[in-house]
């Protein structure tokens, strides 16, 4: 049904760049018929573009929580660097508690740090993963060399909490930041496109079958974030704290006040 409902809107919907979910085929690369595969890719060359899918892919007896594009600029890939532990990976000394929940797919490898953004349909595309868009200190990893942000995301976990809309906040604040624009797509909500400055173009509604159409550009140049990162606040928090540091070592003088009385 997965393989259906993604062929079948990315048919009727055709753009230069087609963006699918994270992990929107329930299986790995490998294990998807190339028929299927080979199919998407004609979709994403009718408009002489890409279409980027995420998919869990096996190298080896390592796995990844991973980005691949097909279409006219050649496969690429993109391979999740921040993990969530006991969701995706094992902490040290947990392994009992996962062998008991039996959770699947809960081991991935990680990506390896630095990895050049994607270049899509004429964009070089920063792609992250999850919630991998609130550590804006990674996300900026791929700036300035990025013209434009994708983030994909299985949120179905959540179920219908405030955690997808808490989501769409934080791909807002990354797109402000940044001066890119965000494209999301998820499973279950919210899938958006955002502007630089942080305000969502459209949008899905949440749950609902169905893709989002709009026009996008692609932005270049340095924000003082991207230029400078975390650092501006963390000196100052540390000015502060020596500050406040200093004054508390200061000794307190005592002054003894005599009246004379008659």
């Amino acid at each position: 049904d997965s393989l259906r409902t993604y062929y079948r809107l990315a048919q009727e919907h055709p753009a230069q760049l087609t963006v699918l979910p994270e992990t929107a085929l329930p299986a790995f690369l490998d294990q998807v018929p190339a028929e299927y595969l080979d199919a998407l890719e004609k979709l994403a060359l009718r408009q002489h573009g890409d279409l980027l899918l995420g998919i869990a892919v096996a190298d080896g007896k390592q796995y990844f929580n991973a980005a691949v594009s097909l279409g006219a600029s050649g496969q690429q890939r993109y391979n999740k660097v921040h993990l969530v532990p006991f969701g995706e990976f094992v902490p040290p000394g947990f392994a009992w508690f996962m062998a008991m929940a039996n959770i699947p797919m809960s081991s991935f490898t990680a990506g390896s740090p630095g990895q050049p953004p994607l270049r899509l349909t004429g964009q070089r595309v920063g792609v992250n993963i999850c919630y991998e868009d609130v550590f804006g200190g990674e996300i900026i990893a791929a700036l300035p060399a990025a013209t434009l942000l994708i983030n994909i995301s299985n949120v179905a976990w959540f179920g219908d909490s405030l955690a997808p809309a808490q989501h769409l906040q934080i791909a807002r604040m990354r797109a402000l930041e940044t001066g890119r624009m965000m494209l999301r797509a998820t499973n279950t909500g919210m899938t958006a496109i955002v502007d630089v400055d942080g305000r969502v173009l459209s949008s899905l509604p949440p749950f609902t079958r169905g893709a989002l159409v709009g026009e996008v550009r692609g932005h270049t140049g340095a924000t003082p974030y991207v230029r400078w990162g975390d650092w501006p606040v963390i000196v100052c928090a540390l000015l502060l704290v020596a500050l406040l540091g200093r004054r508390r070592a200061v000794p307190r003088k005592q002054v003894l006040v005599q009246r004379e009385t008659k």
